[in-house]
């Protein structure tokens, strides 16, 4: 998956099948075909180029009952806020 910080409201979005960004982790594209990985990456740093977002990451997932979850602690807090 690709995670990245939308510009104008500095939310965590995720990239889309669509080529857009979305708040929710589950509407994020799970990709794992490098060639898939590289022209979905380099249309995120357009994104990025465009002022639509910041700082677009890779990110490893595993997907359980359907859904997206980040493997990295990290990235899971970004996704689904702090821990408590």
């Amino acid at each position: 998956m690709i995670i990245a910080n939308r510009l104008t409201d500095g939310l965590v979005v995720f990239y889309t099948a669509g080529g857009g960004w979305s708040v929710n982790i589950a509407d994020g594209i799970v990709f794992s075909d490098e060639a898939e990985t590289k022209r979905l990456f380099a249309a995120a740093k357009a994104d990025e180029q465009h002022c639509k977002i910041v700082d677009p990451n890779l990110i490893d997932v595993t997907v359980e009952a359907g859904l997206p979850r980040p493997v990295a602690i990290r990235e899971a807090i970004r996704a689904f806020g702090p821990t408590v």
